[in-house]
Order: C-alpha cells, then sequence, then structure tokens
C-alpha cells in the first residue's frame, strides 16, 4: 500500500472468452496482486474476467466486479464485490474511473474501449498479449505485468 494513501486499486481487462493459456496467465496476474495487497476490479463475468478472480480469490483477496447489467447473480462465482451497473459497456467508464492503473491481457474491442479510458485519464496500462498502442507498456509474463503496474503507477 502507497504510503499516506487508499489501498492500490488496479483494474484488469480482457475479454469474455479466452484460451487456456490467457485463462492460466489472467489467474496468474490475479494472485499476484492479491499478494501484494491490491484491490483488483475488472468486469465480473468470464475469460480473463473470471480467471483473474479465481487468482485472487486464491489468495483471499478482493476483486470488484462491475457487472454490465442489473442483477449481480451474473457475476463469476469468484467475485468478492458485484457491482450490478445496468449501464452496459458505459460500465467500463466506471472501471477506469475507480482504478489506479490497469493490466490488459488478451481481449477485444471492449478491452481496446478499457484500454482507452483509462489512458485518457492518464493512468498507466500494462499490455500482455493484447493491443500494441502508444501509451500501453508491453510485457512478457504475469510476474512483469503486475511488477511493471505496481512501479507505474
Amino acid at each position: 500500500m502507497r504510503e499516506g494513501a487508499q489501498q492500490i486499486r488496479i483494474g484488469v481487462y480482457g475479454g469474455g472468452v479466452c484460451t487456456d493459456e490467457i485463462y492460466e496467465k489472467a489467474r496468474k496476474v490475479g494472485k499476484l496482486l492479491a499478494s501484494r495487497g491490491a484491490v483488483v476490479y475488472c468486469g465480473g463475468l468470464g475469460g480473463v474476467m473470471k480467471a483473474v478472480s479465481q487468482g485472487v480469490s486464491e489468495e483471499n483477496g478482493t476483486v470488484v466486479g462491475i457487472l454490465p447489467g442489473r442483477d449481480s447473480r451474473t457475476a463469476n462465482p469468484y467475485t468478492s464485490i458485484p457491482v450490478a451497473t445496468g449501464t452496459g459497456n458505459a460500465r467500463n467508464t466506471m472501471i477506469a474511473n475507480s482504478v489506479h492503473g490497469a493490466i490488459a491481457i488478451d481481449g477485444q474491442y471492449g478491452t481496446l474501449s478499457e484500454i482507452a479510458l483509462t489512458l485518457g485519464q492518464n493512468k498507466s496500462v500494462v499490455g500482455l498479449h493484447t493491443w500494441g498502442i502508444k501509451g500501453v507498456v508491453g510485457v512478457k509474463s504475469p510476474e512483469e505485468a503486475v511488477s511493471r503496474i505496481l512501479e507505474l503507477i
């Protein structure tokens, strides 16, 4: 935790569907973030979101799932705090507003939206197998992703 500051909040962005390899990398990111005391924010659904939530859960950490719909029961089973927004993809703004920085893993256009919203607020984004765009700091492993985002914020 940063001195004199709130607990570190890191967003993890990624698609609702992913390969087994990406799932395991996202799960590892979740475990590492939780072990470092970060609160993780994600979209709360499947794929990368479920994987990172599982990793956080395995380390008894906290993951906040910002859901697109109105029913908190749609959250993946590893979500600590489901937030039903009823706002669809506009929830991406809520996630970007709530975090100190983010890690993007794989993903499609929703992930790109989250990246853009976060970078637009001059917050750091680290990318693991994701969009190679200006402002995203590319990394090659879950360990590097976590250490880099914690350095950058």
